[in-house]
């Protein structure tokens, strides 16, 4: 059955995974231990101090913290009492956490304390007066200021509705009503909020569980972050449904990560390439007990087959999956199926969820912008007509700014972003396909690639590539080591050395930053 059809809210899913999985574990912080059944009390007595405070059904309730506990009953907890949920960010700096706000009309605001040495109360009372919507802020902690309060006052001021007032809201959340709202990275520009019902995202994530064989009694180590989609909804959401514990990471930490797998048996660990490139790297790997590990969905344009090869060889990891999603299309789009060879799994990003179609604006077999039409397309930006007109056209096709090209078989394969895309003497270069040629060099860590001015050519490429440990590969080796390897007007005229790339917490380079760097308009 779909998971639309089978929960039709998130509300009734919970209450669902709180009957069905009662016992067992389903959260794990620290010394903290929660079954199924306590969480289902825990989110129950969290939408109705969200009644109390005065939310309503349809008003917008964001939560800006890490990943904890506290984070899912909080959200959770709003979502029941028929909010829409409005993740914030946690690299978010005050005045960029209150632009979503001020845009989403947030009315209630979960945050946590301090977070990373920032404190996040201070960020936001310092930009609080362009917010006239937001009524209330909860602080996730044990002290507040005055004009706000703690998240355990904030519970007593719900101990007077009901339960039963709780489940009937609950009860009345269509599933076509609106679950979230996710404000796009903001890399082309502002961030915009695409709007994402309650069906489509069980729908979605019903999916996903089955590609990924996602399962009762799975250990699921929680590292994405739950602001975005594949933190979220490929991680809560994906465990209510399964009956998976939920082991949260506030911070990505390789040797926090070693320590979480080994001691809690973790068996799923989804993520960004680097994380497990981390992983394997890492000096005391052997030390740890990584046995558990048996399940490994990752996603971007480059991962490398090298990767997926050891993931497999070396950590003895059964599957190993790629997947191609965008928030405007509720997080997942195309996704690798179990049994699918490695070169398949590292040079593409599978083929598309069922009832998903994928168009390439490009001859067969050439890169061009992907399109997207289906079930899980969002329903648009959020009071924003106008940009979303330009997203989807009056077919239902969404474009994606993605440029990718299409197999015989169905497999999408990522080359880039429309807007990394750069020209060399006439011949479109794209910077994932170069960074995926260079990252077979047995020095390189990690590699990003943008464009760069040159006189002769229009532009060329530069690369910014981290060495591996011990490594002494120069500019020099590895310019020409690319003119072996590649053709001509793709290889790099410039590279840098760096200890690390700038990532977006997703786990996307920040090629802005790179092009700032370069002396470019990073708003390319």
């Amino acid at each position: 059955m779909r998971g639309d059809e089978e929960w039709g809210s998130i509300p009734k899913l919970v209450r669902a995974a709180a009957r069905r999985y009662g016992d067992r574990e389903a959260v794990v912080e620290g010394r903290t231990r929660i079954s199924y059944a306590e969480l289902g009390d825990r989110v129950e007595r969290a939408a109705a101090a969200c009644m109390a405070s005065g939310v309503e059904p349809g008003d917008r309730v964001a939560v800006w913290a890490p990943n904890t506990l506290d984070w899912i009953v909080s959200a959770l907890g709003a979502v029941t009492a028929g909010a829409v949920l409005v993740p914030l960010n946690t690299r978010f700096k005050g005045t960029e956490a209150a632009y979503i706000l001020q845009r989403s009309r947030a009315k209630l605001l979960f945050v946590t304390g301090t977070f990373l040495g920032a404190s996040y109360v201070a960020s936001l009372r310092r930009a609080q007066a362009e917010l006239p919507c937001l009524e209330q802020v909860v602080v996730l902690a044990d002290t507040a200021p005055d004009d706000y309060v703690t998240w355990k006052d904030f519970l007593a001021a719900g101990e007077g509705v009901p339960g039963e007032a709780v489940r009937s809201r609950a009860d009345a959340i269509a599933p076509s009503a609106p679950s979230d709202i996710i404000y796009t990275s903001g890399t082309t520009g502002r961030p915009k909020g695409a709007v994402i019902t309650h069906a489509q995202t069980l729908r979605c994530y019903a999916i996903w569980s089955e590609l990924a064989d996602l399962r009762e009694g799975d250990r699921y180590l929680i590292v994405n972050p739950f602001f975005h989609t594949f933190g979220y909804k490929a991680g809560i959401i994906a465990c209510l449904m399964r009956g998976a514990t939920m082991v949260p990471q506030p911070v990505f930490n390789v040797d926090t990560v070693l320590a979480n797998i080994a001691a809690e048996r973790i068996s799923v660990l989804p993520g960004p390439p680097t994380l497990h490139q981390s992983l394997l790297d890492h000096p005391a790997r052997s030390a740890h007990d990584l046995s558990a590990l048996r399940l490994v969905v990752t996603g971007a344009a480059v991962v490398p087959l090298k990767l997926v090869e050891r993931l497999r060889t070396e950590l003895h990891i059964v599957t190993v999956l790629t997947a191609y999603g965008l928030s405007e299309a509720s997080g997942i789009v195309t996704m690798c199926r179990r049994g699918d060879p490695a070169e398949t799994v590292a040079s593409t990003s599978g083929r598309a969820i069922p009832d998903t179609e994928i168009r390439v604006l490009a001859d067969p077999g050439m890169p061009g912008e992907i399109l997207v039409r289906g079930f899980h397309v969002m329903q648009g930006y959020f009071e924003d007509p106008e940009t979303t007109a330009a997203a989807i056209d009056p077919e239902g096709w969404l474009r994606t700014g993605d440029v990718g090209v299409l197999d015989e078989a169905g497999n999408l394969r990522i080359t880039d972003r429309i807007k990394d895309m750069f020209i060399v003497g006439g011949f479109n270069a794209y910077p994932a396909e170069i960074e995926q040629l260079l990252g077979l060099h047995p020095d390189v860590a990690d590699v990003a690639v943008i464009g760069i001015p040159d006189t002769r050519l229009g532009e060329v490429g530069k690369a910014y590539a981290v060495r591996r440990p011990g490594a002494t590969v120069t500019a020099d080796d590895l310019i020409a080591w690319s003119r072996r390897e590649m053709a001509n007007y793709k290889v790099p005229r410039a590279v840098e050395f760096v200890t690390e790339l700038p990532r977006n917490a997703s786990g996307k380079v920040v090629k802005g930053e790179l092009r700032g760097r370069a002396g470019l308009d990073g708003s390319r």
